[in-house]
């Protein structure tokens, strides 16, 4: 493995071109809650052959010059708003479709599939965690890294101590989120549908596994490229920049 992909962090590959995601997704390895480990370490984890891995991050095309994909150069007012306005719109519209559908695949197929019931409930509490979970960041985390990121800095004492605290509550409820998706992939064996399963089996777990690449996605903008940013904004000097 070449010494670039030795130092380089998971998490920084794909903030600087997101295309990585599917790669690591191919691979097993997770990039949002996982992303500040190196490519071996990520390797490692997931018990992935380092070299094919590398192999199929390179084959990747060149990307166009001045590409716009390059979410590190964003600054932090953009990236909150690209997540309220993709992330977490689509988390709010997600929920309920994908619990009907999960409703109405125990009322026909319940009997037969009992792991249903536990994919609907952890599903139900994973999903009234990340509404609060939203909630905290637009009220409170998302204007307080705004307030940073602005040319006189905040106007107020923070409530939070440094902007660090906050962030570590956030990156938690992360990791207990992505447990809670793991958990319905284990239960639908890989969102498999059953040889008796119907279209809406197909259109439910399609969706969950939709839900589930998006979250990843999420969390890695959150962890990886937001975060660090407004950790960094708390140096005056840094604030212009983020």
């Amino acid at each position: 493995m070449s010494e670039l992909f030795e130092r380089a962090t998971v998490g920084e590959i794909v903030a600087t071109d997101f295309r990585a995601a599917g790669v690591f997704e191919r691979f097993g390895i997770d990039f949002c809650c996982g992303g500040r480990r190196s490519i071996a370490e990520a390797c490692r984890a997931a018990a992935a052959d380092p070299d094919a891995v590398e192999r199929a991050l390179q084959g990747l095309s060149p990307r166009a010059a001045h590409h716009d994909d390059d979410l590190t150069r964003w600054p932090a007012g953009r990236l909150i708003d690209h997540i309220l306005a993709v992330h977490h719109a689509y988390v709010r519209s997600a929920l309920p479709a994908i619990a009907g559908h999960l409703a109405k695949l125990m009322d026909v197929h319940g009997g037969r599939h009992p792991e249903l019931s536990r994919v609907a409930a952890t599903f139900d509490e994973m999903g009234g965690d990340l509404l609060q979970h939203m909630m905290k960041e637009e009220r409170v985390l998302f204007p307080y890294i705004r307030e940073l990121a602005s040319a006189s800095g905040p106007s107020r004492v923070s409530p939070f101590g440094t902007v660090e605290n906050p962030i570590r509550m956030m990156e938690r409820e992360h990791r207990e989120a992505g447990d809670e998706m793991h958990r319905i992939r284990e239960l639908t064996g890989d969102f498999t549908v059953p040889a008796d399963g119907c279209a809406t089996y197909s259109v439910c777990f399609e969706e969950l596994a939709a839900f589930e690449r998006d979250l990843h996605r999420h969390i890695h903008i959150e962890n990886n490229v937001l975060f660090p940013k407004a950790m960094a904004l708390e140096a005056p000097s840094d604030r212009h920049d983020a």
